[in-house]
């Protein structure tokens, strides 16, 4: 299994980006999925996932109103709506999958991170 992320750049403060994640491989079910970012020198943290039956979303504080998320089942893909993006959205995304496999148990998966910056 792998997550692939992309749509990451440079982006002007007030500016948007969407970012995509997309899940390949053999496995049975995504539980829960979400995107996490990591600034420079800072600890990872949540920034919007949908967790518990896999339809409740949750957000970060810092960007409740202005980012979305949201997925398609179909093609096993998440997105992050970004709007009026500010410098201290500048990090790098990670999206991250907990999976139910084929072996009947469940594991989490990293992507390798698309990189946000934005400037003043």
């Amino acid at each position: 299994v792998q997550l692939q992320a992309s749509g990451g750049g440079l982006v002007q403060a007030g500016g948007s980006l969407r970012l995509s994640c997309a899940t390949s491989g053999s496995f049975f079910r995504i539980n829960t999925v979400g995107w996490y970012r990591q600034a420079a020198g800072e600890q990872r943290e949540l920034v919007a996932g949908f967790f518990g039956n896999g339809d409740s979303t949750s957000y970060g504080d810092s960007v409740k109103g202005r980012f979305a998320i949201s997925r398609d089942n179909a093609k096993n893909a998440v997105y992050l709506q970004m709007n009026n993006l500010e410098p201290g959205d500048t990090a790098v995304y990670y999206c991250n999958a907990n999976i139910a496999t084929l072996a009947g148990g469940s594991q989490c998966y990293w992507g390798q991170g698309t990189l946000v910056t934005v400037s003043s």
